[in-house]
């Protein structure tokens, strides 16, 4: 693969931590750069990792692992996502709770473990073809620091605008992106 392809896989494997991360900074009182970087680096860190694991995995078993992956995804995002849309309707327009300051490290992890499932499916296609592993999954990782940290601090101004809604749009976004995984690798719909 050439630089030009590295870089492009970079950024389409981040788009889903993207996605979730304006959720997440949404539901935040006014997160700064410092609260965005620490989202960021969780993000980038877990999506560098799986797409190794995965080729690792390649190298030893590949028909096993991706006949699973776009289940565990799809499960967890729906969790995570469900438990957003039923906090965000249950929770008063009235209600004088303020925002989290951040959110939990795990909470974090678990999210971007279940949007960069995918890039462990593709760490194991790139088993199989003559790519630097490491080089790939730093380039991964750096662009989905980038774009989840701009995601949050997107998440930063639409959280205000959408009060109570931004947890209930954060989950929906989870939850399609838990659904558009299952279905792209279904094969429905095309």
């Amino acid at each position: 693969m050439n630089m030009y392809a590295t870089l492009i896989l970079a950024f389409a494997m981040s788009m889903d931590a993207f996605a979730a991360s304006i959720g997440k900074g949404a539901t935040l009182e006014r997160p700064g750069l410092k609260e965005a970087l620490r989202t960021g680096a969780i993000f980038g860190a877990v999506e560098a990792i799986t797409p190794v694991i995965g080729w690792v995995m390649g190298i030893a078993a590949s028909k096993y692992i991706i006949a699973w992956d776009h289940w565990v995804a799809f499960t967890l995002l729906g969790i995570l996502g469900g438990r957003m849309v039923i906090h965000g309707c249950l929770k008063k327009t009235t209600e004088q709770q303020p925002p989290r300051a951040k959110h939990s490290f795990w909470l974090l992890v678990t999210t971007a473990i279940a949007t960069s499932l995918d890039a462990m499916a593709v760490g194991v296609g790139l088993a199989f073809l003559q790519v630097n592993i490491l080089t790939t999954a730093l380039a991964i990782g750096s662009a989905t620091l980038v774009m989840a940290s701009s995601g949050v601090l997107l998440g930063r101004f639409l959280g205000p605008v959408m009060g109570k809604w931004a947890e209930i749009l954060g989950g929906v976004v989870l939850v399609g992106i838990g659904c558009h995984i299952l279905i792209e690798h279904l094969g429905l719909f095309g």
